[in-house]
């Protein structure tokens, strides 16, 4: 079991940044795939992306996006602090939601949908002013 705790949100300006924040405790962290999806009002979650679990010789590190954040949003994680964070540049007003990040228990093939994923947090929200 893991539990997982989003920070990092905020207001920012269209064209600006913000850092998200996913940290983990519970379980061992570097054996989960770990996903950021996103809620805005009145929408369906959507998913964002993710960075895969394991060794190097597992594909460590993988990482997927949507493409409307390709470019623009860069997932990494530090194992050793039990973090998953989500770099957000280039801000847009449609990029405003609530942030979530999800897990799964070395997971393998598609990670692009909630139903993959065992373990979410709060989330955060995020909001961009035009």
């Amino acid at each position: 079991q893991v539990q997982l705790v989003e920070s990092g949100g905020g207001l920012a300006q269209a064209g600006g940044s913000l850092r998200l924040s996913c940290s983990a405790s519970g379980s061992t962290f570097s054996n989960y795939r770990v996903a950021w999806f996103r809620q805005a009002p009145g929408l369906e979650r959507e998913f964002v992306t993710y960075i895969n679990w394991g060794s190097i010789n597992w594909g460590s590190g993988t990482t997927y996006y949507v493409d409307s954040v390709k470019g623009r949003f860069t997932i990494s994680r530090d194992n050793a602090k039990n973090t998953v964070y989500l770099q957000m540049n280039s801000l847009k007003p449609e990029d405003t939601a609530v942030y979530y990040c999800a897990a799964a228990w070395r997971a393998s093939g598609r990670g692009d949908t909630s139903n993959g994923y065992n373990y979410w947090g709060q989330g955060t929200q995020v909001t961009v002013s035009s």
